[in-house]
């Protein structure tokens, strides 16, 4: 959660705030950033992920796709001397943390322009929001109930993992690979937002609007902050997924720091032998993007016969077809110039839900081919720009 909010934060969203939405593409990116803010700020910006990276590959054995487990737990336990590196580490990154929510708060919170673009109707969208709370309702990525609220914030399900079928179902639309999940009780009402609409928002937003609050001291007082300054819960808008992404890293610091002071992480028992074989399983976790849910049925042999995954882009796919709607609307008129600089807003409205489409529709692109084509009134194509 760490290195990913970092990566996401700092890479994607922040040149927009610190340099500005419509500065230019050239200067508008990580480098720029790093000149804007410096390089000091720059080098612990990378020194902080690598630390997340450093922990993940300790104990999973790589970073990025752990080759640790097995069945019944995992291949090796938690030395103790690596157990006082975590500590050490754990401890910059919740420095880290705070750091990066004052620079947010001087640089973002602090210029009306940008605080009224996060506030202002161009980038809010009313909805329902999903995410997984422990039994007082706090934030938990890793078990727990999932949640779901509406848009005045009143539950309206909560349900296990192995009970996700009955509460979403899926949409299909022939223009698109990726299908659209939506709230069985409330139904598809096509790609609109509000409550009739059974559409809903997964990933950090929704995680603090669906919890009464987070499992962390630092974390908590952040999280009264931004509910205090965005007007309560809960928050609908889209840009606030940033904000809410530099508390979650906190929690997670603070989260990681009690971790690696708990003297049962160096415990050799690791691992159960399974004694029965298994024909069906449901898991659902908070990925970085949002809720994740895998679903797997098997034969006698362990050989896996169905799957089902829903990923948290599958999510947040309808919400953002609307996202990018609003925007385009909003920031392009007759007769005006559809310049860079908008097109790039428009972009924003879809990059806060950090969504990794790769994942989502099992395609390798390896590029982002973005591509605006303007239409009038009658449908005719009048303006189109890419990005290659």
């Amino acid at each position: 959660m760490i290195h990913s909010h970092i990566a996401h934060f700092y890479a994607l969203a922040a040149p927009d705030f610190v340099l500005g939405p419509t500065s230019n593409p050239e200067e508008r990116n990580i480098l720029g950033l790093v000149a804007k803010v410096g390089l000091e700020i720059g080098s612990e910006v990378i020194k902080h992920r690598a630390y997340a990276q450093d922990i993940q590959n300790v104990i999973g054995g790589k970073a990025t796709h752990p080759v640790f487990c097995l069945p019944g737990g995992i291949s090796k336990p938690v030395t103790k001397e690596e157990q006082k590196d975590f500590e050490e580490k754990a401890r910059s990154e919740v420095e880290f943390a705070q750091f990066s929510l004052k620079l947010f708060n001087d640089l973002v919170l602090g210029n009306q322009e940008y605080l009224d673009l996060i506030t202002g109707d161009i980038y809010t969208m009313k909805s329902y929001y999903m995410g997984l709370v422990d039994g007082n309702n706090r934030i938990n990525f890793y078990e727990g109930d999932v949640r779901v609220i509406d848009e005045d914030g009143n539950e309206t399900s909560r349900f296990k993992p192995d009970e996700y079928l009955d509460y979403i179902a899926e949409h299909t639309e022939p223009w698109s690979y990726l299908k659209s999940p939506f709230l069985k009780k409330v139904g598809w009402k096509g790609m609109v937002e509000g409550k009739d609409s059974g559409i809903y928002r997964v990933n950090s937003l929704a995680r603090l609007n669906v919890a009464d609050g987070m499992a962390t001291p630092l974390a908590q007082a952040e999280y009264e902050k931004m509910y205090d300054t965005l007007g309560g819960k809960p928050v609908h808008s889209t840009l606030a997924f940033h904000w809410a992404r530099l508390i979650e890293i906190l929690y997670a610091a603070e989260h990681l720091l009690e971790l690696s002071q708990d003297s049962e992480i160096t415990s050799p028992e690791v691992r159960t032998i399974p004694s029965a074989t298994p024909d069906e399983g449901v898991g659902i976790i908070e990925a970085p993007r949002g809720t994740l849910i895998h679903h797997y049925q098997t034969d006698d042999k362990g050989i896996v016969q169905k799957v089902n995954l829903i990923v948290a882009t599958g999510h947040n796919y309808p919400a953002m077809n609307i996202s990018i709607k609003k925007v385009a609307e909003k920031v392009i008129d007759k007769g005006k110039e559809v310049s860079e600089g908008l097109l790039n807003m428009v972009e924003m409205a879809f990059r806060a839900y950090d969504p990794c489409f790769g994942c989502a529709t099992h395609t390798l692109p390896g590029q982002m081919p973005l591509e605006l084509t303007i239409h009038d009134s009658k449908g005719e194509a009048i303006q189109t720009i890419s990005r290659h």
